[in-house]
């Protein structure tokens, strides 16, 4: 076998390059599902992230999701213009706006429901329930682990 098909079958077997190429196929099946009903990925993350956490803030909505404030402030506008989405003042505090899907958008986040699980479904036939269980431990714990490390040479630093 030549060296650079060696070396592409290597790839293949590498931990790092499977979870790259598995979240990049997942992300690019689910956006083709998302399409389907008039949505981009990061909509529908939006509206499931405000699914979960009704009257969360454009900060904590923006930080939960990794993104600037500004752009989560500019989907937030085009959702709202949708008729998906509604601002309401913080009562304490009139400067900061509450986010609350409207009951168009919980329609849409129970289809967007549906689709997710039979898409995952679908992904994961191959698995046996016991081997879904444990795979999602596994990938719980390294979650963990990546979110408690830091940036490198922080333990070293602090050491």
């Amino acid at each position: 076998m030549p060296p650079d098909q060696v070396a592409r079958q290597d790839d293949r077997r590498h931990i790092g390059y499977l979870i790259t190429d598995v979240a990049r196929m997942m992300r690019a099946a689910f956006d083709r599902r998302a399409r389907q009903i008039g949505l981009t990925r990061p909509q529908w993350q939006v509206l499931s992230r405000l699914h979960r956490y009704p009257g969360i803030t454009q900060t904590e909505l923006a930080e939960m999701l990794e993104m600037e404030r500004a752009t989560a402030g500019r989907m937030l506008d085009r959702l709202e213009r949708r008729g998906w989405l509604v601002r309401s003042a913080d009562p304490a505090d009139r400067r900061v706006n509450r986010l609350h899907l409207t009951a168009e958008a919980d329609g849409i986040q129970a289809e967007m429901g549906r689709i997710a699980t039979e898409f995952l479904d679908e992904a994961m036939s191959g698995l046996a329930e016991e081997e879904r269980t444990i795979l999602t431990a596994m990938m719980e714990r390294v979650k963990l682990q990546l979110q408690t490390m830091g940036p490198r040479g922080a333990r070293e630093d602090a050491a």
